[in-house]
């Protein structure tokens, strides 16, 4: 696992299309910012189980 250091403002990019950004930080929350093609699905982790269920539910429709 890749560690980085960012301040509030500074980004991040993974590939040629992907960026992050750190908007703002307080106290023990660090808030992100993402800008990708709407053909990457970004999910916050404890959403993945959830989202699946869904995908499932709609394969089957």
């Amino acid at each position: 696992m890749l560690v980085l250091s960012r301040k509030e403002g500074e980004r991040i990019k993974l590939g040629d299309s992907i960026i992050i950004t750190v908007v703002g930080v307080s106290g023990d929350k660090v808030r992100v910012g993402i800008q990708a093609p709407s053909s990457v699905l970004v999910l916050r982790e404890e959403l993945k189980p959830h989202e699946q269920r869904v995908m499932r539910t709609r394969a089957a429709a």
